[in-house]
């Protein structure tokens, strides 16, 4: 903990503090630390910013490095977007839920889909009947997409599709699109952004029937390319680190992991002749937000300067929208508790508020029973409420970047940049992000970081209040009512099977398939197969048939 000043044997004034005081105190712990490892020191004084260069590490709101935010004004012109997640059941009734949040406040719409949908099958496929309508909204057909957008100004309003596989992002965009030129609304102008991140099928939610790394990437790109020429105003990725964290990365792994991956996106799309200012600016991120609340700030500030880093010195972009880490943050779900779960509502708040004094673009907040079900129509709003509390009553939203400036967070920001930049080093000599995917490394890292946590909880070492600590008998809350979902789809598709051209869905599905041998931007001919009534599990089973399904090397 002692450090010197220079000059031999001169000690600086604050080891003189700690040698003068602590043989004298006691702590409750031998070692305090973040929750990703970095050690945190009893006090932090000018003397733990030694070095720090304002413009090169800080810079003004708006401008490179942009740790202190993208844009100049931040809250103070633009509150960030309340982008509460809903989706379960049939569309019906997601479109429900839909029209609820937005008359109550919220200014996006933050689309989940079910297992079913997310893996690219039907919700009458033998093996995922069990799942479809759980966890999110069932898609089959274009038919659902326009029953969920339903009087939905979607011209108007930004979506967010949370689809993460690109085998099941693939269909359902393609969907969201088509029901778009439906409607006579230009794609030029839907605002939006899809998630379509190949790590969640390769190395997150690993289930069976999954395309190889490779392939699944491919598509990822796909999407990314066909976007930025045809859909100018959509974020055709949005890298999903907040899962990598939820499945058990600590925060420098999921910082880590999304920037490798934002610099795979890079390399493959310039490999396809496109220039770097013509892309970049669409990629976003997808971060959440723990429990560790200074960790966090730390980590979205150091995101956005290593970002412009990268950018700017190893690609050489030149627009400013380039460089700039525009994220979305939800709060983490797996911190909530099955225990006490009105507990989560304090937990939730908190982590919101660790995203906007990181400068977030956009929030979720979760439902306090989440830990339990799908949220009820209460804890979603009161989830709602709680980002227009934070936005209305609590003055965060005054000045940029309010921790700017303090002895500990800048030398956490600092630390955590350090660390992400080694581990993407290590990434990178490996052969980058989709080679270590394909070797199951990123999913071994994951799994065992998670143990890592979990034995912590269970050892004690780790409080986690109503689970380990303060415990109480149960606290009943009300528990979500799942709607009858297999049947409604079930019926559908058949009568959608019935009705449609089925030389018409042969053709389109042929087309798919030559675009896949050929290694050709499958988006047009998925639209195309799209408003021919071609359901997502059949456009999903060319890609598993062309490209053949992976057995991950997972660590027994």
């Amino acid at each position: 903990m002692l450090q010197k000043t220079s000059g031999v044997g001169k000690l600086s004034k604050k080891a003189s503090w700690i040698n003068k005081c602590y043989p004298f105190q006691m702590e409750r712990k031998s070692r305090f630390s973040t929750l990703s490892g970095i050690p945190v020191q009893p006090v932090y004084t000018d003397e733990d910013l030694d070095g720090l260069d304002y413009a090169k590490d800080l810079g003004y709101p708006g401008e490179a490095p942009f740790t202190r935010g993208v844009h100049p004004t931040m809250y103070r012109g633009r509150l960030w977007t309340m982008r509460q997640l809903a989706g379960f059941g049939p569309p019906e009734e997601t479109n429900k839920r839909y029209k609820l949040l937005l008359a109550q406040g919220a200014t996006g719409i933050n689309g989940v889909f079910d297992y079913p949908t997310l893996r690219g099958f039907n919700s009458d496929h033998p093996e995922a009947q069990a799942d479809a309508g759980r966890g999110g909204v069932a898609i089959d057909s274009l038919e659902d997409m326009m029953i969920l957008f339903d009087g939905i100004p979607i011209d108007d309003v930004s979506v967010s599709l949370v689809t993460c596989q690109p085998v099941g992002t693939v269909p359902v965009l393609a969907m969201y699109l088509a029901q778009a030129e439906k409607r006579n609304i230009s794609f030029e102008k839907l605002a939006g952004t899809t998630q379509n991140d190949f790590l969640m099928e390769t190395a997150v939610t690993i289930g069976w029937n999954i395309l190889p790394p490779r392939y699944s990437f491919k598509l990822s790109c796909d999407v990314i390319e066909y976007c930025v020429k045809h859909v100018p105003r959509w974020n055709p990725i949005s890298i999903a680190g907040y899962n990598y964290r939820e499945a058990g990365a600590n925060a420098v792994q999921e910082l880590g992991l999304c920037l490798a991956h934002g610099i795979a996106c890079v390399e493959e799309l310039l490999s396809r002749g496109m220039a770097v200012d013509d892309f970049a600016p669409r990629i976003s991120f997808f971060l959440n937000s723990h429990n560790d609340f200074f960790e966090e700030i730390a980590k979205f500030r150091a995101a956005r300067k290593l970002w412009c880093e990268i950018m700017t010195e190893r690609f050489g972009a030149r627009d400013p929208r380039s460089q700039k880490f525009r994220f979305h943050v939800q709060t983490a779900g797996s911190a909530l508790t099955a225990q006490q779960p009105l507990n989560n509502i304090t937990r939730a708040a908190y982590h919101a508020l660790a995203a906007v004094l990181g400068g977030a673009q956009s929030v979720h907040i979760d439902g306090y029973d989440e830990a339990l079900c799908t949220p009820t129509e209460t804890s979603a709003l009161i989830a709602l409420r709680t980002q227009q509390v934070l936005q209305h009553e609590t003055n965060v939203t005054c000045t940029v970047d309010p921790l700017g400036g303090s002895y500990f967070v800048e030398n956490l920001t600092h630390e955590m940049g350090r660390r992400v930049t080694d581990y993407i080093a290590k990434i990178e000599s490996m052969g980058g992000l989709v080679e270590s995917a394909s070797k199951g490394w990123v999913h071994d890292e994951i799994a065992d970081s998670a143990v890592q946590y979990q034995k912590a909880v269970e050892s004690g070492e780790m409080l986690v209040v109503g689970v380990n600590c303060h415990t109480l008998e149960d606290q009943p809350v009300e528990i979500f009512a799942q709607p009858e979902t297999l049947n409604r789809q079930k019926a559908k598709l058949g009568e959608l099977r019935k009705r449609r051209d089925q030389a018409a869905v042969q053709t389109a599905l042929g087309t798919i398939r030559e675009a896949c041998r050929r290694m050709d931007n499958v988006m047009p001919s998925v639209i195309e197969a799209a408003k021919s009534w071609v359901t997502e599990g059949e456009i999903a089973e060319v890609f598993r048939q062309e490209w053949g399904c992976w057995d991950p090397p997972l660590r027994l």
